[in-house]
């Protein structure tokens, strides 16, 4: 398993995709974390294309699939606020997709993380067992984790741990000092060029 940001991660699942990795590694699976999923329709669309027109001559070969069909074999998507990704979901592959809370990363949407996706999936009617496959079973089944055995299902759902958090402050609010100032404690207003 590895794990990839966002800069260049379309370029680096073409490289990977292109490569030998997964014909000496079948069964590797890679996970596009913080990538989104809203690009990869188009991004499937393209690598057929070019496999369609250029095989002949490159001599790329994927024993009779088709590059959309190694990707979505291969890669799973990972997506913190993405409603082009929910909406193409089918075109990505459902059971290819995994949702992202992140917290306490600055993208997340936390503490309103569980609602704005499920606003999203009701935007675009996403059906339960959808919902289920995307929020947590996808991940379950990739990272081979089972928090079930551990925890009953039930007391993991977002109104129990938040019912368990209840009392501890979870005020939105920046600890970061020192970056807009020199270390002389020229503040970033003092540089700032005068008319």
């Amino acid at each position: 398993m590895m794990s990839l940001q966002p800069m260049n991660i379309c370029m680096a699942a073409a490289d990977l995709l292109w490569s030998r990795v997964f014909r000496n590694y079948p069964a590797l699976k890679v996970a596009l974390s913080e990538g989104g999923t809203g690009w990869i329709p188009y991004f499937l669309d393209r690598l057929d294309r070019v496999y369609d027109r250029h095989h002949a001559w490159t001599g790329q070969d994927f024993d009779g699939l088709k590059p959309s069909q190694v990707f979505k074999k291969h890669f799973i998507t990972c997506f913190i606020t993405d409603p082009v990704g929910i909406q193409h979901r089918h075109d990505i592959g459902v059971e290819n997709i995994c949702w992202e809370l992140d917290f306490p990363h600055s993208d997340s949407e936390w503490p309103r993380a569980p609602e704005e996706f499920l606003e999203t999936c009701e935007h675009y009617d996403v059906p339960d067992d959808e919902i289920n496959a995307i929020s947590h079973e996808n991940a379950l089944r990739l990272y081979h984790f089972d928090p079930f055995r551990i925890r009953p299902k039930a007391s993991c759902t977002v109104g129990a741990l938040r019912s368990e958090a209840s009392g501890h402050d979870v005020a939105i609010r920046s600890y970061e000092t020192g970056r807009h100032h020199t270390k002389s404690g020229t503040t970033i207003d003092q540089l700032r060029p005068t008319a």
